[in-house]
């Protein structure tokens, strides 16, 4: 037995899946040694339509829970699509749409929640809406924080937990915009998701990342591990485009200082582990969103190898940190055969 602290490992499934399918997920994840997964885009039936798991019929979820029964396999969160749309209804260039709050709330929302309880999860992986490009989003603070603070409570009266995640070109982009973000809808059903690989896009250095890794941990959740390699040839224009994209790179390999993050981490855990256990919540995630095939709006691609590369990865970070974690072993097969 070791005193050293411990997390959670998970992963976004369909990045791991060549087609999308139910059983490629499924079975790249068990492979791999992982036991929990956040499920997004998903193709049930092998038919070729994938379908976003939020959009899923009854029947459909039923399917899902039996192939976590057979695959051993447990829901992080719902890596829901919650805050990607316009804050103001105004042209800016960009092809995000707007939707009312109320009409958002009653809409995706509702399905979002929908989701979450038909898989048992506790976790929902949302955003903090995009406000008008070209436009400071400190300005548009209180308007977000108030469309956060309503889902928030949407959540919380189904008992779920909203996490809200860092990512460029959304009033939440930084670690000091989260926090205010945060303290300004005060509410114990939303925590803050912190991701260094949306820093480092960002054209952050390891110390920026590691400092806005900082600004989050009073409100921390849990952590998407991805990491992102600077390409000094792309000028920085204050946007994050489909062309850097194109740069994530395994959790030891980039600029965001992963190794550094979870020296911090070690240190903090057993508190975390204590707020979030208060939450009803089993302990402190870690869940790989590596994007090393590419990287897109609304997910990303790294296929079963490239999943497998991104697992290793985090766990030489963990070992190098003096971090705990557990992958399947022997004991996990003999225990399920009735050994």
């Amino acid at each position: 037995m070791t005193d050293r602290p411990a997390v959670l490992l998970s992963a976004f499934a369909d990045e791991a899946a060549n087609h999308r399918t139910a059983l490629e997920q499924m079975t790249a994840l068990a492979a791999i040694g992982l036991r929990n997964y956040s499920p997004r885009f998903i193709d049930l039936d092998g038919s070729g339509t994938v379908q976003h798991v939020v959009d899923l019929l009854p029947e459909q979820y039923e399917r899902l829970r039996q192939w976590h029964d057979e695959y051993g396999m447990k829901v992080t969160s719902i890596g829901a699509r919650v805050g990607k749309v316009k804050l103001l209804d105004v042209d800016d260039g960009s092809h995000n749409a707007f939707v009312p709050i109320d009409d958002y709330l009653q809409g995706e929302v509702a399905k979002t929640i929908r989701a979450a309880k038909e898989l048992d999860a506790r976790l929902i992986r949302g955003f903090s809406w995009y406000h008008p490009r070209g436009t400071d989003p400190r300005d548009h603070l209180d308007q977000a924080a108030d469309n956060i603070r309503q889902v928030v409570n949407a959540c919380a009266e189904e008992g779920l937990i909203f996490g809200l995640e860092i990512e460029p070109n959304l009033v939440g982009e930084t670690g000091p915009l989260l926090a205010e973000l945060a303290q300004r809808v005060d509410h114990p059903s939303l925590v803050l998701i912190f991701d260094g690989g949306n820093v480092a896009a960002q054209n952050k250095n390891p110390v920026q990342v590691f400092e806005e890794y900082l600004a989050t941990v009073p409100w921390l959740g849990w952590m998407h591990i991805k990491d992102y390699a600077i390409d000094p040839d792309l000028e920085w224009t204050g946007v994050v485009d489909e062309d850097r994209l194109k740069n994530f790179v395994p959790a030891n390999a980039g600029d965001a200082g992963h190794e550094l993050i979870f020296r911090d981490l070690r240190e903090r855990l057993p508190e975390i582990v204590r707020r979030l256990n208060e939450l009803g919540l089993p302990g402190f995630y870690l869940e790989t969103e590596p994007h090393l095939k590419g990287g897109g709006q609304f997910g990303g691609f790294s296929g079963p190898d490239g999943m497998g590369v991104a697992v290793r990865a985090l766990c030489s970070c963990l070992d190098y940190a003096g971090i705990e974690y557990s992958l399947r072993n022997f004991d996990d097969i003999r225990a399920e055969r009735g050994f």
